[in-house]
Parts: C-alpha cells; sequence; structure tokens
C-alpha cells in the first residue's frame, strides 16, 4: 500500500496528502484510504468528503462523530474554500473566468456539461504558462459535482493531463491536485495546504516557480 503522509494534526480532525490513486471505497486490491489511515494510526477516523481515486491531496478525516458532522456540513454548505491545481497542453478557450453548465451523465460513467443552467456546476479558474504549450491552471469549485473539474478542463478544450477518460494527453498520473482548503472551524481559521507531487510536470521548475509567487 502507498505511504499516507499527514500535513496537519488537530484535536478533532487530520489533513492528509492523498495520494493518487488511493481509493475512498475499497475494491479488490486494497482498502479504503481512510481505512488505510486508521490502521496506520490506530485510531477510528470518519470521512467528511471525497477526492476521485486518480486525484491527489489534501482530504480532511475526522477524528470523532461530533466533527465529522460539523465538518460535513461546512463542505455541504460550502463554507470551505476549495483550490485545485491542475496542469494542461495546449490553449484554452479562455486563460481566465468562470465555466458554468449543468452537468449530465454520459456514457461509461463519465460527465458532460451542458448549456442549460438550471442546477449548474459552478468553477472559477485562472491560468499560467509554463513548460512550453502548457499552462498550470488554479480552479475553485464553488459546487462539488462528479468529475465536475475534469468536465470544466474538458469543455475549455484542455483536458487535464493523464486524463485518458476524458481525451487527456497519456501520462501515468492524473495532474489534478487538490492543494488548498481554507475554512473556520471551533472559532479558529485554517488555511492548510498539500505540497504537489513530485512527478511529471508537478515537478517541472516552472511549475514550482508560479506556485512560489
Amino acid at each position: 500500500m502507498r505511504e499516507l503522509t499527514l500535513v496537519f494534526q488537530h484535536a478533532d480532525f487530520y489533513a492528509l496528502n492523498k495520494p493518487a490513486g488511493a481509493p475512498m471505497h475499497a475494491n479488490e486490491h486494497e482498502i479504503s484510504v481512510v481505512h488505510q489511515l486508521a490502521q496506520q494510526l490506530d485510531e477510528q477516523l470518519w470521512p467528511v468528503h471525497r477526492l476521485d481515486t486518480p486525484t491527489s491531496g489534501l482530504l480532511l478525516v475526522a477524528r470523532n462523530a461530533a466533527a465529522a458532522a460539523a465538518l460535513s456540513q461546512l463542505f455541504a454548505e460550502r463554507q470551505i474554500n476549495k483550490t485545485y491545481l491542475a496542469i494542461a497542453p495546449g490553449k484554452p478557450k479562455k486563460k481566465q473566468g468562470w465555466v458554468i453548465g449543468d452537468m449530465e451523465k454520459a456514457r461509461r460513467g463519465n460527465w458532460r456539461l451542458c448549456h442549460s443552467k438550471l442546477n449548474p456546476a459552478r468553477t472559477q479558474f485562472t491560468s499560467t504558462a509554463i513548460a512550453t504549450g502548457y499552462r498550470l491552471y488554479e480552479l475553485h469549485p464553488q459546487t462539488g459535482r462528479t468529475h465536475q473539474l475534469r468536465v470544466a478542463m474538458k469543455s475549455l478544450g484542455v483536458p487535464i493531463v493523464g486524463d485518458s477518460r476524458y481525451g487527456g494527453e497519456a501520462h501515468e498520473y492524473l495532474h489534478l491536485h487538490a492543494w488548498r482548503l481554507v475554512f473556520s472551524y471551533a472559532g479558529e481559521n485554517f488555511s492548510l495546504t498539500a505540497p504537489v507531487p513530485n512527478y511529471g510536470l508537478f515537478a517541472d521548475v516552472a511549475t514550482k516557480a508560479v506556485l512560489a509567487k
């Protein structure tokens, strides 16, 4: 199993830097990432939100039932500000702005963005040129739909590196990383970040220079 690394510890929760490929739900090959962390720490833990299996980055895990309820409510009420990083080749339809639209199921577990806006997914984004032909995107989802960010990037004409499901450039790893969470909990303000992965274009000098600004 993959090594799990904590980036922050609190009396009520942990912040884990989830490795790409670690599942939220057990499968025939491995246990869930939360169960693995519970075994590693010899402690009962509660998940409060989720990341897609191929997505890396910041995952909050509650240490008691009351904290799980409170943190889950913060996510449900969109009181937690989320920032993801993504890398994609090519030139997007626009370099910054919003992707807004309803999402509907497509074939083989995929989703697609619609022109309608009855109950839309909303993603704000900015981008910066890095390595030749690639851009680094900061993605700020205002809603939490399945595959929302991956579909948003595809709709911009620049599917994420490693996202074979949505037509992205081939790579062992999906270049989508849950980078930062900003929220208030029990009277305290938190701004937590998970170090970017050290593989592919995330390890590129230009990427790290942009993030260091």
